[in-house]
């Protein structure tokens, strides 16, 4: 990945070849030209998580096990995320470590593979009716489910649970099978809410690619649209969850429970000022470890390691490692500093210093 060409052009040549090599040093994590495992991570927008923790986890752990590796990201270009691909295969690689774009580039990738021989794992995200010799994630209709229980608590919590709130639904990308399953999840909380009239159904809408900006643009839309009568918000992730926010804090209206998911250092931010009820904690670095540990295994050629289930792809079971997501509030958030996954810095900085005891 190197600086485009009309920046190198102000700098003297020396000095813009280095910079360079640091750059495709930092942006790849290229270990070596004919690397064994090949790491292709969807974009840096949906989600900070995957330049900030499974990049760097996913390095860490291939060289400990003395593997060669590369890790690139496609931000959030399909054809790109194929290109990726092509090369590594070109390039001698055995297993693909993909995090998928959607699910129709996906399966193209992994037909690719598997014609030259090579193993796909899919990454956090399943590929439906794809050809992902394994599938690594947590199980993500529970991580819907967290979200939608710990909805249900902080509306009590607020004294709205028996006020018949009116909830809006932020869902993810509509390409993304991940956002699918969490939607089930926090749905089969919410629906019977909605079916029996303790809650009443208010806007629900995806984003498309999970993008922030637009799911600001969205909400602001369904505050217009319900005279900002919106009590909680499901939100599937913490950019979510944060551009919800944003638009009431822009209104001027005052807190209501809005959920997220990732732990992002913002989310945990939000939680602890009480501007989000709830994010849910994926062990990124357990994932990570475990996707390495499988992909390290096929390379090896020994047995699969980890393996402790099967997830349906819309036309097979594909064998799978599943993680157990857990839900974080402001009673238990410390948990995050002390696994690793955020510093305290992150978190308890600015503004935010003053919530953290």
């Amino acid at each position: 990945m190197f600086m485009p060409l009309r920046i190198a052009l102000g700098f003297a040549l020396v000095a813009s070849l280095g910079l360079l090599a640091t750059t495709a040093s930092a942006r790849s994590d290229v270990a070596a030209a004919d690397a064994q495992v090949a790491v292709l991570l969807p974009d840096s927008k949906s989600s900070v998580r995957w330049e900030t923790q499974d990049r760097r986890f996913l390095a860490a752990a291939f060289k400990a096990a003395g593997v060669t590796y590369s890790i690139v990201n496609a931000e959030g270009d399909a054809q790109k995320q194929r290109s990726q691909a092509e090369q590594a295969l070109t390039n001698g690689a055995k297993v693909i470590l993909l995090v998928n774009l959607d699910s129709g580039s996906g399966a193209a990738i992994e037909s690719l593979a598997a014609a030259r021989g090579a193993k796909t794992i899919d990454y956090d995200r399943l590929t439906l009716k794809g050809r992902a010799a394994y599938y690594v994630s947590f199980n993500n209709v529970a991580v819907g489910r967290l979200q939608g229980q710990g909805l249900v608590s902080c509306l009590k919590a607020s004294g709205t649970y028996s006020k018949k709130p009116v909830i809006a639904q932020l869902h993810g990308s509509p390409t993304d099978n991940n956002a699918t399953l969490f939607r089930q999840g926090y749905q089969s909380v919410l629906n019977p809410l909605f079916k029996n009239g303790t809650f009443k159904k208010g806007p629900d809408q995806a984003v498309p690619a999970w993008d922030n900006q637009k799911a600001l643009t969205i909400f602001e839309q369904m505050l217009a649209r319900t005279s900002n009568k919106i009590d909680g918000v499901a939100a599937a992730n913490d950019g979510l969850g944060n551009a919800a926010i944003s638009a009431l804090k822009a209104r001027k209206l005052k807190q209501i429970p809005v959920t997220g998911q990732d732990a992002t250092a913002q989310g945990v931010q939000n939680v602890i000022a009480g501007d989000q009820c709830m994010t849910v904690y994926k062990a990124i670095k357990a994932e990570a470890n475990a996707a390495a540990k499988l992909a390290i295994s096929l390379v090896k050629g020994t047995k699969p390691v980890g393996v402790n289930g099967k997830t349906f792809d819309g036309r097979r079971q594909v064998p799978s490692v599943l993680l157990v997501p857990v839900a974080i509030t402001k009673k238990n958030y410390k948990i995050l500093f002390t696994d690793g996954f955020l510093k305290r810095s992150e978190v308890c900085r600015g503004a935010y210093a003053k919530f953290c005891n």
